[in-house]
């Protein structure tokens, strides 16, 4: 990853980690090298990875990092994980596989869990592939895309039960945060509400 990467990376973690408990346990999707669990520090009780490209387990201080694609590789405890991020993940998946991962995550999530997705904005496709050509950026898969539109992911995780507790835009509009919760009894608790009321995070733009 170059340094442009990493920032991109560290923007979304940034991100998503207020919507991340305490004592959390959590799937990361799209693990890469642990920089989630890394960012978590104390906050991490017991972190599952899932990486495409792992040729080998990777092993933290409370995490392990598993090679494959998900959902066929999956932890093996349903009903038990705080949180599953997918960060710059769902727009790599095939469009036909997407409810299955939706589908997934439910089931991993203990009730009052969360996912948490980011996916970017349509125009970031063109801005990346500039990156790519000046060679500022490595680790970006444009052409795996597939032509995602943000729009869809609260239509696939919405079909899967999963109930949408927040989205967001951050980078200046340039990627797109959601949030979404396994709720049995689909009452809003009062941490939802301070979800929604609270005001965008700003984040520095890394593009």
């Amino acid at each position: 990853m170059t340094f442009v990467d990493r920032l991109i990376q560290r923007a979304r973690i940034r991100v998503a980690l207020r919507f991340i408990p305490q004592s959390a346990r959590v799937v990361d999707v799209g693990a890469h090298r642990g920089e989630l669990f890394e960012a978590l520090g104390s906050k991490l009780a017991d972190g599952h990875g899932i990486e495409p490209l792992l040729t080998s387990p990777l092993k933290g201080a409370h995490y392990v990092i598993v090679g494959g694609f998900f959902p066929e590789t999956h932890p093996d405890r349903d009903d038990y994980w705080d949180a599953v991020t997918l960060l710059a993940v769902l727009e790599h998946i095939p469009r036909s596989v997407q409810p299955s991962v939706a589908e997934a995550c439910g089931r991993l999530l203990r009730d009052g869990g969360r996912v948490i997705v980011t996916v970017p904005s349509p125009a970031v496709d063109r801005i990346l592939i500039v990156l790519r050509t000046l060679r500022l950026i490595d680790g970006m898969s444009v052409e795996e895309h597939y032509g995602f539109d943000p729009r869809d992911t609260v239509r696939i995780f919405s079909a899967a039960g999963l109930r949408l507790l927040r989205h967001q835009r951050f980078q200046f509009g340039l990627n797109n945060l959601y949030v979404f919760e396994k709720r049995a009894d689909g009452v809003a608790t009062f941490r939802d509400k301070e979800i929604r009321d609270h005001q965008p995070i700003r984040t520095q733009s890394a593009s």
